[in-house]
């Protein structure tokens, strides 16, 4: 994999970080518990990263090694979580993980992109 493909990737996870921003915390906590839609949204979303995460794993194992300022793992995990155990979604650790985790991160991989 180039450097142009993983940056490429890279930069699809930051657009995915925007759009859990816009469609899902800025409408705010009590309306991501109450309202399904945008659960849903959150798990696409979260799912498209994990996926994004993988992509690299499994073609530049090294760049994720390199990188351990990123909790890689913790998204792919909660790709796996959304996609197979999408009954026992506990939505205050997805609420944590996308207003605490994701942020840090996104930070870590647009000083990546400098």
């Amino acid at each position: 994999m180039s450097n142009t493909e993983v940056t490429g990737i890279l930069v699809d996870m930051l657009r995915f970080a925007d759009e859990i921003d816009e469609y899902v915390v800025t409408l705010g906590e009590e309306n991501f518990y109450t309202s399904r839609p945008t659960q849903l949204v959150a798990e696409a979303l979260l799912h498209r990263l994990g996926e994004a995460v993988a992509r690299l794993d499994r073609q530049v194992p090294r760049f994720i090694a390199s990188h351990p300022e990123i909790e890689w793992g913790k998204m792919k995990g909660m790709r796996n979580i959304v996609a197979h155990e999408y009954g026992f979604i506990d939505y205050r650790i997805v609420w944590r993980a996308l207003t605490v985790a994701l942020p840090r991160d996104v930070r870590a991989i647009r000083a990546l992109l400098e």
